[in-house]
C-alpha cells in the first residue's frame, strides 16, 4: 500500500462535499498536470490511502482522509468540449488524462495547518514543504504519513 495526497480548493470540492455524498465516493478527476497524470495511471492503487488537502482557502492543510476505490479510469472530461479540462488530442481510444475515485474515511476534527506541518521535525520528503513541489497528487512516505495522521487526530 501507498499513501498519497491529493490537493483540492473547498470552494470547488472539499473533504466535506465527499463526506456527504450518497455513497462517499467521487472521482478525482481534472488533474492536469503530466507527474501528477503518471502517479493517477501508473502508481495509485484499490487501497491506498489519501490525504485530502484543501489549499487556496482561509485553512490551508489536510482536512481529512480517504481510500482509493477504483483506479486506471480515462478522465471523461478530457472528451467534453464544453468542460475547461477538454483535450481536443485525447479520444476514447488512446486518452491522455486518468482519475482514480476515492471514497470517505475520516473528515479530522481540524485541519492540520500547513504552518504546523513544516515546523514537525520528522517531516522532510513532502512536496508540501519543498518549493517548486507542490503537485496536485503527491506521494507521502510512510514514515511521514504515520506522523501527519497522527498529528491529524491528536
Amino acid at each position: 500500500m501507498k499513501h498519497w495526497l491529493f490537493k483540492t480548493e473547498p470552494d470547488d470540492f472539499s473533504i466535506q462535499d465527499l463526506e456527504s455524498r450518497p455513497d462517499k465516493r467521487e472521482p478525482w478527476n481534472g488533474v492536469r498536470n503530466y507527474q501528477a497524470r503518471n502517479f493517477l495511471r501508473d502508481d495509485i492503487k484499490v487501497g491506498d490511502l489519501v490525504f485530502i488537502y484543501h489549499s487556496s482557502c482561509k485553512h490551508v492543510g489536510i482536512a481529512g482522509l480517504a481510500i482509493v476505490h477504483k483506479v486506471g479510469l480515462a478522465d471523461p472530461l478530457q472528451f467534453d468540449p464544453s468542460s475547461r479540462y477538454f483535450d481536443a488530442k485525447a479520444s476514447p481510444e488512446n486518452p491522455r488524462w486518468y482519475m482514480v475515485e476515492i471514497e470517505h474515511l475520516e473528515t479530522f476534527q481540524r485541519v492540520l495547518p500547513l504552518a504546523e506541518i513544516k515546523t514537525m521535525p520528522n517531516i522532510t520528503d513532502i512536496g508540501l514543504i519543498k518549493k517548486a513541489q507542490r503537485l496536485s497528487v503527491m506521494p507521502v512516505q510512510p514514515s511521514e504519513f504515520t506522523a501527519l495522521l497522527n498529528k491529524a487526530r491528536a
